[in-house]
Formats: structure tokens, sequence, C-alpha cells
């Protein structure tokens, strides 16, 4: 008879041997670290919309965290005793006193972390709202009325009291504000820390146009950290003023907040203990930042205007030739790459609304620039919106107004991955350019071709003949589209753009070149599309027992006397090769959830399920490992089947008001983003 082990070193060696053969962990790993990036990741209409990432809950007070992904913004709302502070807030304010409202509180003053250049803050728009006090560092030279804050300054809202720390270093006004709860008086919960830390960075030094050095800001945020932000407590949850993405920082994580003990042991930035040192890992290989960063910190320190949100749309122009001479008009048009491909007005630049609209306005659009605008009615809408967030104001036309009028249209012709290909082997190409960054150009590309960054195409475009054909090439086609564009408006009339982008041209398993690993080179290695299971975290898996039981299938895939011991509720004893055999699994209602003991052979079962079916295939990380440490935390959710099985037990917790457990023996769950799209 053939023991739960053995059936398990069996059915292991089962998939290595179907791993080995597809070559499934090199492909994977290609995919997602070369394909994936922040643009993309923001490439989905929900990624302009505020959401609340989630409510954190402290004794005495409860913290919003609402993200705004197009801009990688974190702000926030505090909220005890029925009043509230609003913290970093984007100038559309509208969401801020919904959840105000929602939870029946009173804002009682917005708090800037400091002097913010990559967006349009809303402090005076809460003040006119609600007549909000605006609290910030005395030294930020705000010309608007304020009450100045300095070191040690203290505020209260409701039971909850914040102390502000002065800790300069992307800003010379830095600031964080430490929050204690009523139970702990002397011990801060939590840290605003604004854009000195984030999780997995640290804020850049180099965005003060020349008023401040780098190496003194830098400098100034070493002491920051050093004598000050480091000496308080590992558990103190840390929660930024921007995620993955930001402009403000580099390599910043996607997780939304962290703690002081995590920040101490995994930021590469607060390795380096030297002065000289963090100075120099500080400055080195910061991206370029946006044209707009400096019109929006004065816009800021000045206050900016009121916004009249429910204006009615303006007066379409009059179409006229005039709009298409790049010397007079900077015209964007906001529709998908397709729909600009199909026809568009001459010289116009695809900035689609289906992505990092802001960010890519402001860093393509001169500040002065006769901005217009061309899409759809309900497009030319939204992108006067969102415009504001970055201090920008267009007219409009539509693309219907422009046709009726008769005037000329350019038609692009986007080029399919294979017939590039094609082209390619029998060096027919044209010349082909790769607009992304540096860095993505050089871990993987289609081959042996240009790399002129989207920011820098306007003027690196001069090194090439506008009479020839050019090919523009980045990850989707968001930005190699707008790159069309932008060299249409130099004088190409040939320039065409890889259709999906280096994305399609692996699904459509064509060969790229990327980094030799270990040595100098490179190589081209064929790809091909593979489906990945998702990871789900222990948290999220215990918000769907509590929340959605019933709606999907949870298998534990170890031995059997294992899952005797201990298992999750609902969850069911599978054999490994059942799940992996048993067309069963393929269908069914929800998701098919896969755990083991420590998240290896369920990621491995995951992945070949995951090549058969449409059906959504998740894998508990860290499996039940994880799942246990967690459970010895926050509660008791596994289940035993002995009698003899050692469960621990829950944790006793003081009650919030109204009733229910208040959660302060426990880390604040996280919430887990999914791309947005492409």
């Amino acid at each position: 008879m053939i023991s739960g082990e053995d059936k398990m070193k069996k059915a292991t060696a089962t998939i290595l041997f179907f791993f080995m053969l597809t070559g499934f962990f090199a492909v994977s790993d290609s995919l997602a670290g070369s394909v994936k990036d922040t643009e993309s990741a923001t490439h989905g209409m929900d990624a302009s919309a505020f959401s609340v990432v989630d409510t954190y809950v402290f004794p005495g007070f409860k913290l919003i965290q609402f993200e705004l992904p197009v801009l990688s913004i974190y702000s926030y709302l505090l909220i005890s005793r029925g009043e509230a502070l609003v913290v970093d807030p984007v100038r559309d304010i509208f969401i801020y006193l919904d959840t105000a409202r929602k939870e029946g509180v009173r804002i009682k003053g917005v708090y800037l972390s400091h002097s913010h250049a990559d967006f349009v803050a809303g402090h005076m728009e809460l003040v006119r709202a609600v007549g909000a006090t605006i609290y910030q560092n005395k030294k930020s030279g705000a010309k608007y009325p304020f009450k100045p804050l300095e070191e040690g300054a203290t505020l209260r809202i409701g039971d909850a009291k914040l102390r502000f720390i002065e800790t300069p270093g992307h800003t010379p006004d830095g600031m964080c504000g430490l929050v204690f709860g009523k139970e702990n008086p002397d011990t801060p919960e939590l840290m605003l820390t604004g854009d000195v830390l984030f999780v997995g960075s640290v804020g850049r030094p180099d965005l003060m146009e020349g008023t401040t050095s780098a190496a003194w800001l830098a400098s100034a945020l070493f002491d920051s950290w050093t004598h000050k932000i480091s000496k308080l407590g590992d558990s103190v949850k840390i929660f930024p003023a921007h995620g993955a993405g930001s402009l403000c920082g580099a390599h910043l994580s996607n997780d939304p907040y962290s703690t002081l003990g995590k920040e101490k042991i995994s930021n590469p930035y607060l390795t380096h203990v030297k002065r000289g040192e963090f100075i120099a890992a500080m400055i080195e290989g910061l991206p370029e930042a946006p044209r707009y960063f400096k019109h929006n910190a004065a816009m800021n320190r000045t206050g900016p205007e009121l916004v009249d949100w429910h204006a009615p749309m303006p007066l379409e122009l009059s179409p006229e030739p005039a709009l298409t001479d790049p010397a007079k008009s900077y015209v964007v048009d906001l529709r998908d790459a397709a729909a600009y491909a199909e026809g568009h007005i001459p010289n116009s630049v695809n900035i689609a609304l289906r992505g990092r609209f802001e960010n890519w306005i402001g860093t393509m659009v001169p500040w002065d620039a006769d901005l217009v605008l061309t899409g759809t009615g309900n497009e030319l809408k939204e992108g006067l919106s969102r415009l504001h967030r970055v201090g920008y104001s267009a007219r409009i036309v539509t693309m219907d107004t422009w046709k009726q009028a008769g005037l000329p249209i350019t038609v692009g012709h986007p080029i399919a991955p294979g017939e590039l290909h094609r082209l390619m082997d029998k060096g027919e190409a044209p010349v082909i350019v790769d607009v992304r960054l540096p860095e993505e150009w050089m871990a993987l590309r289609i081959g042996t071709i240009l790399n002129f960054p989207l920011n820098h195409l306007d003027r690196l475009s001069g090194q090439l003949d506008p009479a020839e054909p050019v090919v523009t090439v980045c990850n989707s086609a968001y930005r190699s589209s707008m790159a069309v564009g932008i060299l249409e408006r130099k004088g190409f009339r040939m320039a065409r753009n890889l259709e999906g982008g280096s994305e399609a041209w692996i699904k459509a398993g064509l060969p790229v070149y990327e980094a030799k690993r270990g040595g100098k080179g490179e190589t081209a290695l064929p790809k091909k599309q593979v489906k990945l299971p998702e990871r789900i975290s222990a948290s999220e898996l215990k918000r769907l027992l509590m929340d959605l039981p019933g709606t999907f299938e949870l298998v534990d895939i170890r031995p059997p006397d294992h899952f005797q011991d201990y298992h999750i509720p609902g969850s069911k004893n599978v054999d490994v090769g059942e799940v992996i055999s048993n067309s069963g699994y393929l269908v069914g209602v929800g998701s098919l959830i896969i755990v083991d003991r420590d998240g290896s052979i369920a990621m491995a079962v995951g992945g070949i399920l995951s090549q058969k079916t449409e059906r959504p295939v998740k894998v508990l990380y860290g499996g039940l490992e994880t799942y246990w440490t967690e459970s010895r935390e926050m509660g008791r959710p596994l289940q035993p089947s002995k009698p003899s099985a050692v469960i621990p037990p829950k944790p006793a917790t003081p009650a919030k008001p109204g009733g229910s457990p208040a959660p302060s023996t426990q880390e604040p769950s996280k919430s887990k983003r999914k791309s947005a799209g492409c």
C-alpha cells in the first residue's frame, strides 16, 4: 500500500517533469519580470477612479486609506469620535466628503505632509467645502492661511492624538505625523510618512529645481531616518502618500502599508548605514521627473484656484486646419490606440484615457502649450475633469465635428507581430524603435532594435530619417501609439506601431532577446504565453471564508493524516493526482483554491490546471504554514479533526464602539490589487 507521503513524492516528480517539458519555469519568470509593468497595470478605466484600499482599526480611532492608481497616490481619512482629518488629499475631494458623510463624522482639518509636486492638492477645495483648517510645516512657504506645525506639535482628532516630527529629505518641509490611540498614549500606533518613507523606498531628493541640492536633501533624509524615524518601535505601522509607479521615488512596493521593523530589514535604501553610501544610493538611477512637477509645486504653495466642478462643457472649437500645426497647438486624442489608428487629426498625439493619462499629459505636453483635447463627448468630459489633478486646462473639439467639416484625417497602419517578424527574418524590416525605459529594453526586447525612451523621443527622433518607415514598440501599444503621434509632429509620415506591443509578440510565440543571466550579452529565446495561477494570501482567504462562503471550492492536497491533524474549515482533502487528472476540477462555480503545506506543490498543481481551464485557479501563498502562523496571532481559523489536535486560543480583544471586537492585537489587513488591464 502506498503511503500519502509516497503519493506526494510521485506527484511532485510528475509535476516537475511536466514543467521541464513545457519550459514553464523559464517562461513564467521572464513574462512576470519583463513584460508586466506599472504602466500597463494602470491601463483600465477603473484606475482613474478613487477606491478604498482598506479600513484599519486601532484603539480609539480608525484610518481609511484611499488610492488613485493613475497617479499612484494614497490619501487618508483619520476618524475618531465624530471627527475626521483628511491627509494629503487630491484636488477632486468628493470621495473624502462622501466617506465622511457615510461615517457620520465632521471633517475638522486637512494635513499636508509636505509641498506636493506630482499633483494638485485638495486643501483649498476642503476649506471651501467644509471650512477645514489646513495643518502643515511652518517652513512650507505657503501663501494661504494655515496652522503652522513645528517639531513636537500635537493635534487631537477625537480620541486620537497626532504628534508631528520634522523629517526633511524629500523636501525641506517634510513632516511625519505619529498617531497615538487612547489606550497607549505614549506609544504610536502608526506614522503618516508622506513622501519621506515609502514601502520599499524613500522619497527622491532631486525635485527642488535647484533651490536645494539633491545631496543636501539626501543627507537630511539620512538624519531624519537615523536620528528620528528609526528610533521608533519596530511595530509602528507606516502609511505613505504613494505606492508603486510613483515618480516621487524609485522602486516603490505595491504593498499599501508596512512596519518600521519590516522596512529596517527589507528597504534597500535603509541598509546603508554610512552617510556617503546612503546619499549615493538615493541619487543614483532616479527616473526623470515630468515637466509639470515644478508648476504643481508652485500651485500648491500659492493655493490652487478653486474649480467649478459642475461647470458645463466648454464650447467646441471651430475645426480649422491651423489645429494641425504643431507650432500652434498640441492636440491630444483621448481614444484607444485602435480608434486612433482608424483615423485621427493630423499631428495629434494619442494619450488615451485608458492609462496614466495625467502623468503623460504632464510629461509630454509643455505647460504653456495650447492644449486641445479630441475624442467623443464623454471622453472629453472625463479628460477635462482629470486634467484638474495636474493643473492643466484645455480647449476641445470632437472627432465627429472634425470629420463633418471635411478636414484631413490621418489613418494609421499598426503592424501585426507576425508580419513584423517576417520582415525582420527577410532583412526587410523598417527601423524599429522601442520607446520604453532603458531598463525595460535591456531586460527583454523583440530584436536588435533602437531604444529611444518616449519622454526623449521628440529630441532623439532627429537621428532618424522622416522619409523612411519606422515601427514603434512598447509593452502594450499604449506608449507606442503615443510615439506615432510624436513622430508625426516631427514630420514622419510612415510611422507605425506594433499592434498589441511586446505582450502580443510573446503571445504569438515569437522570439525575444533578453539579457544573459550572470554574464554579458544577450540570447534569443522563444517565448510563449503560459497562464499562471493567482496567489491568494492567508488574510484574503480568511475574508472569503467569512464574507463569501460557498462562492469557491477549497481543496487541500496534503496527505490525509496531515489533513486529519488540522485543516481550514470548509476545505476538502483530495489526492494530488486526483486533482490533476479529474476534469471535474476544471469546471465549477467560482474559483478553485488549492492549499498545501508551504505553497510549493500547490503552485505547481495550479500551474498545470491553469493551462487546461478558464476557471480561476488560486493557490494559498505560503501554504498552511503561513496560514497557521497568522492564525496564532489573529484567531482560530483552523479546524481540528482529532480531539487531541492543539489549536491556539483566540486572543481577547477590547470591544470597539458598537460592540464588535477591535482588531488592535493584529496586523491591519492589506488589500491586494490586481492589474487593471493591458
